[in-house]
């Protein structure tokens, strides 16, 4: 294998306790990657604002992650974003298989997280992202005006509802125990807010509805009291459920120790089962779920880790090289900056930061052939922000030419990303920002050449396609959700051209949301409506849709 994919230590997942661990290793001159299939920074960064973390203020959640990943970047940590599709630990050297390709390494610390968890009333697969929903900040503005139901008692369930009062004119919390079950202090804040209205002992015994939601069914435990709730003007309304997580460890499964809930069984020093294994954060078992201890989960994981790396390089005889120079200071005011000179000195980077222009740097070096950003204008403020970020964008590499378009199309503004004067199915619009950069860089990357790997069956399946498909990929920048979907759309546009991967910003096209009845993102809608689905999917998901 090619040297530059072989690692001291690969983490999985870039949440609070991937960032730790990287941070760690890399500090002990180990060379580390962390991979992220979604947002580095994990399901932390769309809170507001926290508050509890030790040494820092109110902060919001992106921001604090984003100095996390700074600051292990300092250090040399690489980053990756891609899906991890399996791992290979038989072996003193262990394998993971990614849709980028290979990688080798010496061991492996899984911090994956965990995903929200589905409760089972009726109704409620049927009626996802049609009036369920589990993500307030995702979703939350798709219920302006209207009545809004929390499910839980928990943390999650206290701190959101306040946060939907924002959106909603009202909001019920149906919480099974007979109170809230986090700390005081958050659940006294639903508690004495005059927009909410709290059920306890209360379960959801059902939802009902046509194309969105219509009704809510729910029983008191203790009176077994039923209640049913429609709105008076025939409206919808949304349920938000809030109970809880499931663990992120399909990986492993059949492979490492799990616990009957599906929870990864570690020792006191983050080992499990299988040596070269470490885990850190909410995808082990443990009584608390915080920032704080998922940084301690990874730091402690990172550490016992260094002990066994060593071992087995002298084992096995390989080291990795460090091809990542380490940052000469290390502390977040001084990230970025050139030496000798002071932050209000540097030149200026326009729309992007000397970080995201680093890694802009990684995927134009490794885009195979150039390509044509296409703009179609209107005279909106939008246009006028996306031809600044198409024109910024284009301005850093030869591989790019941004171009204005005679021809106008519909759902102004767009860009239509083009390659050899051809158009390569690939479409954003409004302006690819918040959580879909990312995805719209993948998406460049996959369009210029061969572009991340895939298994040979993949492929086949996608060369197989032999007719007409438009993927309109509905999102929301400030959905961590999104991406995947976003992505996996548009590599397989990229790779037939009977395919269209067309992805647009909700905010800027409320048409479409009412016309699809969209209320939570990511929506995939299939050739013009003939299918309508909700939730993230990877490429094999997506290639039984279509």
């Amino acid at each position: 294998m090619d040297n530059n994919m072989f690692y001291d230590a690969v983490v999985i997942g870039g949440g609070p306790a991937g960032l730790t661990a990287g941070l760690y290793l890399a500090r002990a001159c180990y060379r580390v990657l962390v991979i992220e299939k979604e947002t580095f920074g994990g399901q932390i960064t769309i809170t507001s604002e926290v508050v509890n973390f030790p040494g820092t203020g109110p902060v919001s959640g992106k921001e604090l992650t984003e100095r996390m990943r700074l600051q292990a970047e300092g250090f040399g940590c690489e980053f990756m974003s891609a899906e991890v599709r399996k791992l290979d630990l038989s072996g003193d050297v262990k394998n993971v298989v990614t849709d980028r390709g290979n990688i080798e390494c010496l061991g492996i610390i899984l911090a994956t997280g965990a995903h929200p968890r589905m409760i089972g009333f009726e109704g409620e697969a049927e009626y996802k992202g049609r009036g369920v929903a589990y993500c307030a900040t995702c979703d939350g503005e798709f219920f302006t005006g209207k009545e809004v139901f929390v499910v839980g008692a928990g943390f999650a369930a206290a701190e959101e509802s306040v946060f939907l009062t924002k959106y909603a004119s009202h909001v019920t919390i149906l919480a099974r125990e007979p109170d809230f079950t986090c700390a005081k202090a958050t659940a006294d804040e639903a508690k004495n807010n005059e927009n909410i209205t709290i059920h306890y002992n209360t379960e959801v015994e059902r939802v009902e509805g046509d194309s969105v939601l219509r009704k809510i069914v729910y029983r008191n435990n203790e009176t077994g009291e039923v209640t049913a709730f429609s709105p008076e003007n025939g409206d919808t309304f949304g349920v938000f459920v809030f109970a809880g997580y499931a663990p992120s460890t399909e990986l492993v499964k059949g492979v490492a120790e799990l616990d009957e809930y599906g929870y990864i069984v570690t020792d006191r020093n983050q080992k499990t089962s299988v040596d070269g294994l470490y885990a850190a954060g909410d995808v082990c078992i443990k009584s608390l779920r915080q920032v704080v201890t998922a940084t301690g989960d990874g730091a402690l994981a990172a550490t016992e880790l260094e002990k066994y790396i060593s071992v087995m390089q002298k084992k096995t005889g390989r080291k990795a090289e460090m091809p990542v120079a380490r940052a000469k200071a290390h502390s977040i005011v001084d990230s970025g900056k050139e030496e000798g000179k002071d932050s209000n000195d540097q030149a200026d980077t326009g729309i992007f930061s000397p970080e995201i222009l680093s890694q802009l740097k990684t995927v134009f070096d490794r885009m195979e052939s150039p390509l044509v950003l296409s703009m179609h204008l209107d005279d909106s403020p939008v246009s006028e922000e996306l031809k600044a970020y198409m024109e910024e964008l284009a301005q850093k590499t030869e591989k790019l030419t941004a171009e204005i378009s005679e021809e106008k199309g519909d759902d102004l503004p767009f860009v239509r990303i083009m390659k050899d004067g051809k158009d390569t199915g690939l479409e954003f619009h409004g302006v690819p920002g918040g959580h879909e950069f990312t995805s719209f860089v993948l998406g460049l990357y996959n369009a210029s050449g061969k572009g991340q790997a895939l298994s040979g069956e993949a492929e086949e399946a996608i060369q197989s396609i032999d007719k007409k498909v438009r993927m309109q990929v509905l999102v929301s920048l400030s959905c961590t959700m999104c991406p995947e979907l976003v992505t996996a759309a548009q590599k397989i546009a990229s790779m037939n051209e009977n395919v269209r991967a067309e992805v647009y910003d909700l905010n800027h096209f409320p048409e479409l949301k009412d016309k699809y009845n969209v209320m939570s993102v990511p929506c995939l809608v299939i050739n013009d409506g003939e299918k309508v689905l909700f939730g993230k999917k990877n490429v094999d998901q997506l290639l039984k849709e279509i």
